[in-house]
């Protein structure tokens, strides 16, 4: 019996050194629900803001895991602040990098996902043609050109843009993007 309680107490002793719940998330959320049942409304918000600040944050790194790598020779620095105006551009998340070729060239790439701006684009981009933009196709995706800009809707709710000179370059940094995957995004 000794010896039984021997070999047991270490694997007690791991359990107790491992945290109880390892997502951060759901303790926070059932942090709220306990405050609301206690009556501590104002904390329970709180915790709701929280829980939500941080599902925030793991949808805007799934959407920023779409952003291309750079190209060979190239340097790209991800703009960790690019989902910080969503809020008040009405929700959403964002996210955006900066390539920089070995020529000195910069380029601009840009995802907004699930924000009313985005509907207010659609329209922009399907009917292109017809406003006198050129368009382009990239794997199933319509794009459409303007000056130095490059920009489509996948999905109908995610609004990609790439800026920079030359539009033959935004064009290899939008073939380096899996749109297919990008369509299923959800965070």
């Amino acid at each position: 019996m000794t010896r039984t309680f021997l070999f047991a107490l270490p694997a007690s002793l791991a359990l107790l050194a491992a945290p109880a719940s390892a997502d951060e998330i759901a303790d926070t959320l059932q942090s709220a629900i306990d405050a609301y049942q206690e009556g501590d409304v104002q904390y329970a918000l709180e915790e709701l803001d929280y829980a939500r600040s941080k599902l925030l944050e793991m949808k805007t790194d799934a959407l920023g895991a779409f952003l291309p790598e750079a190209p060979e020779g190239w340097t790209r620095e991800v703009d960790t602040e690019a989902n910080a105006a969503m809020a008040m551009m009405g929700g959403g998340v964002a996210a955006e990098a900066e390539y920089n070729s070995p020529e000195g060239e910069n380029y601009t790439v840009q995802m907004f996902a699930d924000n009313p701006m985005v509907a207010s684009m659609s329209a922009m981009i399907m009917n292109a043609g017809a406003m006198g933009l050129k368009t382009e196709r990239i794997g199933r995706q319509k794009f459409a050109l303007q000056d130095s800009q490059t920009m489509g809707l996948i999905a109908n709710r995610i609004l990609l843009q790439v800026e920079g000179p030359e539009a033959g370059t935004r064009k290899m940094l939008l073939e380096a993007m899996d749109f297919d995957a990008m369509a299923n995004f959800g965070g």
